[in-house]
Order: structure tokens, then C-alpha cells, then sequence
């Protein structure tokens, strides 16, 4: 338990360490290509939520 709560502090902090540092580069570009960046976000959400909803149903079939 300690072990796992360990890990996924220093996860935390590194993907903090690692936005604060990408944060500071911008794209000039962005603003330009507004819709094709809404849709690519768009359709990562909507897969991760798929996948995360399958997740779910598999655990609770298998390990509850």
C-alpha cells in the first residue's frame, strides 16, 4: 500500500514537472488551427472515456 501510494505521488509530480515545462513553449500556429485541434481533443476524449467505461465493466465483472 505505502508502495503504490509512493509511486503514484511521484508520478503526480513528475507529469506537474513535465506540464510546467511544455506550458512554456506556445504554438503560433494554434489559434489558426482552432477546429482541427477541437476535434482531435474531442475524439481523445471520447475514446478515453470508452476505454475507462470498458475498464470499469471489466473489473467489476472479474474482480468485484
Amino acid at each position: 500500500m505505502t508502495l503504490g501510494l509512493v509511486l503514484v505521488i511521484i508520478i503526480l509530480i513528475g507529469a506537474l514537472l513535465a506540464t510546467l515545462l511544455l506550458s512554456g513553449k506556445g504554438d503560433e500556429e494554434y489559434s489558426k488551427a482552432t477546429k482541427k485541434n477541437t476535434t482531435n481533443l474531442s475524439l481523445i476524449y471520447i475514446v478515453v472515456i470508452l476505454l475507462s467505461f470498458i475498464a470499469v465493466g471489466v473489473y467489476i465483472r472479474w474482480f468485484v
